[in-house]
């Protein structure tokens, strides 16, 4: 079987152990490729060991989540960040009077 290129981020299936795994990262220096297991588990191939794997592109599993007890709640705003001047700031927290440009006088 011919060896399938680590793309970062795509996900996998060794056909000999069953395992689904994603590749997280390469390091072309080292001839590494880092993986995480559908568990959660990291795991370090170097380029030869991926070669001899028999490996077949797959789908992202439904359920990959499940070993990390996320929702899909727990991505909706992931890259939302934390700005320093809004910790403990009450004007933060007021609520606006304007609803879609209308003045609510309740």
């Amino acid at each position: 079987m011919a060896s399938l290129n680590a793309l970062i981020g795509c996900w996998y299936k060794d056909l000999e152990t069953g395992q689904q795994f994603e590749v997280v990262a390469t390091d072309e220096g080292l001839d590494t490729i880092e993986v995480q297991l559908i568990d959660g588990e990291i795991c370090e191939y170097d380029l030869d060991s991926w070669r001899q794997l028999k490996l077949t592109g797959i789908e992202e599993p439904e359920d990959w989540r499940n070993a990390f007890e996320l929702s899909d709640d727990d991505y909706r705003h992931w890259d939302d960040g934390i700005i320093p001047e809004q910790i403990g700031n009450p004007l933060h927290e007021i609520e606006s009077d304007v609803v879609n440009g209308i003045l609510d006088e309740f």
